[in-house]
């Protein structure tokens, strides 16, 4: 059974933006800084991601996390992901299949929003989005999309029944649970198709998969 909705709310990194790379190459930056001798491969990135960040960096390190080990862990990471974004792509069926869609579409992140929205606008995607919303305001920790995905709702005036949450991460879905949305995963990011699985919602391979869920 297909789903309905009048509006779609779309996750970047991972999800629209296939940037597994960069965001492994930060992780083993972070790791190698760390003392942790051996490269961390994507699939294994994949397994231990979860919200909040800073506790799946201290599964994957073995270690509790100070206040300063997580600023460290924060500045290295962004310094080396930011270096790699320019080689950055889109995901498989991005724009081409968004364009057609009948249904409004928005843009929410966990991204910088200073820096999400020129860069959403540099890969032309900007007026496909009724608003486009990312992290205004330091995120200690790496915590849950909930109360944001609640505020980018309210400020469209849409009913969270009558929304469609796309994303690549549990998180995506426990945000959609808490506000009332609908939501399809896609296993093309941060967390394997098993582990978007124990969410008990569609998983899709891509995102030309994931539109199929549409009505």
């Amino acid at each position: 059974m297909g789903i309905r909705a009048e509006h779609v709310v779309w996750d970047w990194n991972g999800t629209l933006l296939a940037d597994n790379d960069a965001v492994l190459a930060a992780v083993n930056r972070v790791c190698a800084d760390f003392g942790h001798t051996t490269a961390v491969t994507l699939d294994q990135w994949r397994e231990v991601f979860a919200r909040p960040v800073k506790d799946c960096y201290e599964r994957l390190l073995g270690r509790p996390l100070s206040a300063a080990d997580w600023a460290r862990v924060d500045l290295l990471y962004h310094h080396e992901y930011r270096s790699l974004l320019h080689g950055v792509g889109l995901a498989h069926g991005v724009p081409d299949l968004l364009v057609p869609l009948r249904q409004t579409q928005s843009l929410l992140s966990m991204w910088f929003h200073d820096e999400l929205v020129p860069l959403v606008a540099g890969f032309g995607l900007h007026d496909l989005f009724t608003r486009v919303d990312g992290l205004r305001a330091p995120d200690p920790g790496g915590n849950s999309k909930a109360e944001h995905l609640a505020a980018h709702l309210d400020a469209q005036r849409l009913r969270p029944r009558d929304v469609l949450v796309v994303g690549d991460v549990l998180d995506d879905a426990d945000a959609a649970r808490a506000v009332g949305a609908q939501v399809v995963l896609v296993a093309t990011g941060t967390s394997s198709r098993r582990v978007l699985r124990s969410a008990g919602v569609p998983v899709a391979d891509s995102i030309p998969e994931a539109l199929t869920h549409l009505t």
